[in-house]
């Protein structure tokens, strides 16, 4: 792939609590590339900086030193925060959190809503976007009804219809069965195969990761310490990479 980088991550730390007498180093010195059209899946355990890195993406988090370019927009820049989050979506741990009607379809409707678009472009865009997630035979259920796996492709339907070109999901399948889990990750590698969807994953299990991934970075401690393809990281290479602390990341 060449050209300019959809994502570019440039030398970026950060620390919570910077001002504090005791700030906590999240991210330490990430260099990164994203070129559009990828699957990314960032894999690391609890702590290794996954959920911290994601947020970059999207400006929810700003660098305390280096600087996070979304197709050429700098995060830092708060006069381009409306364009970047409309260019990259987020999905989080919990559904619950992000679902915030009482209807499916009504839920769906709201990010278009909120960005000012035509009611008939917003039905469109809603019909689309519960199809794609299959989810479209449920628009008028209530959330609270669904499964879990059935609330989070609802919630990636909401993302998905301020069309987005990016997709960020923060451990979005970590709650969920093996059922639930393959339903979302199966929605989402066809956002990525068949609508051009760019794909930024944070995984916690490395086989999932191998799978879905056309390629896989590895954060331990808030550093980069792999960016490979799906077959170059087996397990041997994993227990390599995290010694001791593999066993805080799920392999099969």
């Amino acid at each position: 792939m060449s050209g300019e980088p959809f994502i570019k991550v440039e030398n970026v730390h950060f620390l919570y609590n910077a001002e504090s007498s005791n700030p906590i180093a999240a991210l330490k010195g990430i260099n990164l590339e994203i070129q559009k059209g990828e699957y990314l899946v960032i894999i690391g355990h609890n702590g290794s900086g996954k959920t911290t890195l994601a947020k970059h993406f999207n400006a929810l988090l700003l660098p305390t030193k280096g600087d996070v370019w979304v197709k050429g927009m700098n995060t830092k820049d708060r006069s381009l925060v409306r364009d970047i989050r409309q260019t990259v979506g987020m999905v989080f741990q919990i559904p619950d959190n992000q679902i915030v009607a009482t209807i499916v379809e009504e839920d769906v409707a709201f990010g278009p809503e909120n960005l000012g678009v035509p009611p008939d472009e917003i039905r469109r865009r809603v019909d689309w976007a519960l199809e794609v997630v299959g989810m479209l035979s449920y628009r008028n259920r209530a959330p609270h009804l669904l499964s879990a796996g059935q609330k989070q492709r609802v919630a990636i339907a909401g993302v998905m219809a301020m069309k987005p070109e990016c997709i960020v999901l923060d451990e979005s399948t970590a709650y969920l069965d093996p059922v639930g889990r393959k339903e979302v990750l199966d929605v989402v590698k066809k956002l990525n195969k068949e609508e051009g969807i760019t794909v930024l994953c944070c995984l916690h299990i490395l086989s999932l990761a191998r799978r879905y991934g056309t390629r896989i970075i590895a954060l331990k401690d808030g550093k980069l310490v792999f960016d490979g393809l799906p077959e170059e990281i087996d397990e041997r290479k994993f227990k390599e990479i995290y010694g001791e602390e593999a066993e805080k990341v799920e392999i099969i």
